[in-house]
């Protein structure tokens, strides 16, 4: 139930920790989704929560919805200013020697009757910038912590193979795609004055190794 994994709920917003495999919006083949199961998330209010953003169906952890539509109208300016602050942790297929850095790549959306469609880096393509930081190695993989300082589709993941040149592991689209994908969206900090900040914090979920929880 997706009650039980509520960060945070007040009259305007409820925050919760999104599992892995499960898409934000209704997949067009039917299915499971945040989207069908908004009754979940009512909780006395006659109205359905509204998802403020999207995170990719094999990313977990914080999502935001908004409870009325004047919340929603003012978190969704917050995340088209860049006023919100978002973190995330993945785990690279390779071991990084720089600890620190800034990817600025710009990304392109790119189909092909065989392939689909994909992200791109392309100097063409939208803005698209990423802060990064080495958390810890082990075992030819690392923890990296993401700071995406624009929010287009597939960032993360296109700037760690394009970036980074190293893959998130379990990517199914930029990387081998064997197990979970292992990018995970730990914290999120909405501003919204004169109110307190929501400022909400994921754990990290079981299918990531135990030295990156360790690590965490």
């Amino acid at each position: 139930m997706l009650e039980e994994r509520i960060l945070f709920v007040d009259a305007e917003a409820i925050a919760i920790d999104k599992p892995a495999g499960l898409p934000v919006d209704a997949p067009r083949r039917g299915g499971d989704s945040v989207a069908v199961r908004l009754d979940e998330l009512k909780l006395g209010f006659q109205r359905q929560p509204v998802p403020v953003h999207r995170l990719d169906q094999d990313t977990s952890g914080c999502l935001l919805l908004a409870r009325n539509p004047k919340a929603m109208k003012r978190f969704g300016q917050a995340f088209e200013r860049g006023e919100v602050e978002k973190v995330y942790l993945a785990v690279v297929d390779g071991e990084l020697v720089e600890p620190e850095g800034l990817i600025d790549l710009p990304l392109r959306k790119m189909s092909s009757e065989a392939e689909g469609w994909r992200m791109v880096g392309h100097h063409r393509g939208q803005e698209a910038r990423t802060r990064w930081r080495r958390l810890t190695v082990s075992r030819g993989r690392t923890l990296v912590e993401f700071q995406p300082l624009t929010g287009r589709t597939h960032q993360l993941r296109v700037h760690a193979r394009e970036g980074l040149g190293l893959p998130i592991v379990g990517d199914p689209v930029y990387g081998r795609g064997s197990g979970p994908m292992m990018l995970h969206a730990l914290r999120l900090l909405v501003p919204r004055e004169p109110k307190p900040a929501i400022d909400v914090l994921a754990p990290l979920p079981p299918h990531f190794p135990d030295w990156a929880l360790d690590a965490a």
